[in-house]
């Protein structure tokens, strides 16, 4: 049983259970005044719009909660919002590593929350913005996740084999995880099996300190028909601004294919048309696919979770955070 499917269905289990912790805690929910909100849905759905709009409604900062903005160079590539779309809105966790380092989500929690404990000390909201699932529940639940150290022997071994067999040797160990993993980035591939092989038993208990505030937590609500069209819309915004000419500058900055390949989607696809492997035309038509399919797990992902509240507009987040001001 992999780490990630065990967080996945730990989370599935315990709504409930949290929903009752939430109702035996109120006591000391009601003493402790601190609140944040956490703005989540699937890519290209017009997250970090609305929670800038609500930043600046509701005297608010933003923190970033993307697996790939965190890193230095990855701008057009990951949707990284720009100074004009900040809006003169502070925004945490973007640029705070080197794309040529692992950034892991236990640095991600230690930065999230310093950046939280320093918003909330200058009496603003501090807004969670972001579609990767395991970074945004690691901080509000308070995920202590099991370190299974690298074996570097055993990555060599699983190095040497083709991505399809790496997916296939999860799917015949771990089918959960695989109808959740990437299966087409080698890296998560590798780990996953990695942390399978050398445990050779369930993940233990998962333990977890939730933040001790009030959380609102907003999702964007949009159909599968909406969605397609955005992420067409976003990919060719996407070129027309250069994404190809930033994977080129990213290769000649010293990273290898493979590891351009690693931060997946554009920058998978956008270094396969570089290496002459597929065609532009082949490059816009597999990143559409896959942004969808990506969509696709990510709604399967929240909406495991009876906490958020679906919104299908700007103003239905208004009057949302309204009332949790109350």
């Amino acid at each position: 049983m992999s780490l990630f499917c065990a967080i996945a269905r730990k989370m599935i289990k315990s709504c409930d259970e949290k929903e009752r912790r939430n109702i035996e805690l109120g006591k000391m929910k009601q003493k402790n005044d601190k609140k944040l909100a956490v703005v989540l849905g699937p890519t290209a759905s017009g997250k970090s719009a609305l929670a800038v709009l609500l930043a600046k409604k509701f005297n608010g900062e933003v923190i970033s909660a993307d697996s790939r903005q965190v890193y230095k160079g990855l701008d057009i590539g990951s949707g990284k919002i720009t100074k004009k779309e900040m809006a003169g809105i502070p925004h945490y966790l973007l640029d705070v590593a080197s794309p040529k380092r692992r950034f892991t989500v236990s640095q991600y929690r230690k930065l999230a929350l310093k950046a939280i404990q320093n918003i909330l000390a200058r009496n603003k909201l501090p807004i969670l913005c972001g579609g990767t699932a395991f970074y945004i529940y690691a901080l509000i639940d308070g995920l202590m996740i099991p370190q299974v150290a690298p074996d570097w022997r055993l990555r060599l071994i699983l190095e040497k084999e083709t991505t399809e067999k790496l997916y296939q040797r999860l799917k015949k160990l771990d089918c959960q995880r695989a109808k959740t993993i990437d299966k087409y980035n080698r890296r998560r591939l590798i780990r996953a099996l990695e942390i399978i092989i050398k445990t050779r038993k369930p993940v233990p208990e998962l333990k977890f300190q939730p933040l001790p505030y009030s959380i609102l937590i907003l999702g964007i609500k949009k159909t599968r028909g909406e969605l397609g069209r955005l992420i067409r819309k976003r990919l060719l915004k996407r070129l027309k601004q250069g994404m190809v000419a930033e994977t080129k500058n990213l290769r000649k900055s010293g990273l290898s294919w493979k590891r351009l390949e690693e931060f997946g989607l554009e920058y998978r696809y956008a270094s396969q048309y570089l290496q002459k492997k597929i065609s532009h035309r082949e490059m816009i038509e597999k990143i559409q696919k896959e942004s969808e399919q990506f969509a696709k797990r990510q709604m399967t992902w929240f909406k495991r979770d009876k906490r958020i509240q679906w919104v299908k507009n700007k103003k239905e987040a208004e009057e949302l955070t309204r009332q949790f001001f109350k």
